[in-house]
């Protein structure tokens, strides 16, 4: 019996002290999976090339275990960056100030060179007569997430400002297609007058030849604003060691365009390099949201 019993507690000690060895407790920088993710804003396989691509870069880069997971909405993956379920994720302007909001003292830290200056695009249907975004009064009409600072937030603010309500004076109550790619579609196929999306999907969009151009045309180009950018959660020195935030924003920042690999990542963002931003340059959005009550 008592032979039994010591062999149970050896067994019960061996266990223990293997999942004290690996539970990453201490600030041990290799015991914990850094998650990072990105808002589902267009093709779910275009989504996972790129993100995994980067989750598998910054494991070389940085030794940190780093995992890609895919959210099946722009408030799923606000509420997980909210709860430090994703620590590194890649936002639109509302997204990143709402999960800024969810995690206090979390920081936009990069950005492409065209997030300094983005744009979203009004299309219609090449037989509406539209010339303005004011002759869109009587329309139907798709914007694209509800949370898409491209796709809808700043949308509505120029509609607002060329005098358009939405609830009021198109041709039935805004629809909301749910990604940038989806809302081009609507409007190609004929399910609606006229939308708003992302210029940068669009553009791409059209130089790959998948918009039937004799179908939907572009309506207006919006002035500049900030947009999409790299969001890091406050706790990811605590959990994944000292000194990793940093290392996770210059590996990023180290995408070379003359490294055939590297270029692939930086083609799936359409950029050609990631460059330094911070939390000020999204007042105006977050602003907006608020006038909005999209931010509370």
């Amino acid at each position: 019996m008592r032979k039994t019993f010591s062999l149970l507690t050896i067994a019960f000690m061996f266990l223990v002290a293997c999942s004290s060895g690996s539970n990453g407790t201490d600030g041990d920088p290799g015991g914990e999976t850094l998650v990072i993710g990105g808002i589902p804003d267009q093709d779910l396989s275009r989504l996972e090339e790129r993100f995994n691509g980067i989750a598998e870069y910054l494991e070389e880069e940085t030794g940190l275990d780093v995992e890609y997971r895919p959210s099946t909405s722009y408030s799923a993956l606000v509420t997980a960056f909210g709860n430090g379920d994703v620590q590194f994720a890649w936002f639109g302007g509302l997204t990143g100030v709402q999960a800024r909001s969810a995690a206090p003292g979390a920081d936009a830290v990069l950005q492409r060179p065209r997030d300094t200056e983005f744009k979203s695009v009004f299309i219609v249907g090449s037989d509406v007569s539209a010339q303005t975004l004011e002759d869109l009064q009587g329309l139907s009409f798709t914007f694209g997430s509800e949370s898409s600072t491209s796709g809808h937030l700043m949308p509505r603010f120029f509609l607002d400002r060329a005098g358009i309500n939405p609830e009021e004076d198109f041709r039935g109550q805004p629809s909301y297609s749910g990604s940038h790619d989806k809302t081009w579609k609507l409007v190609e196929s004929g399910s609606f007058n006229a939308g708003a999306l992302n210029a940068t999907v669009w553009e791409r969009a059209v130089a790959e030849g998948q918009v039937d151009t004799s179908k939907v045309r572009v309506l207006e180009l919006t002035e500049p604003y900030y947009d999409y950018h790299w969001l890091q959660h406050p706790d990811i020195d605590q959990t994944h060691g000292e000194g990793s935030a940093t290392k996770i924003s210059d590996a990023l920042k180290s995408l070379d365009m003359a490294d055939a690999k590297e270029q692939k990542l930086l083609d799936l963002f359409e950029t050609d390099g990631f460059i330094d931003t911070q939390n000020e340059n999204y007042a105006a959005i977050e602003q907006t949201a608020r006038d909005l009550d999209l931010i509370r």
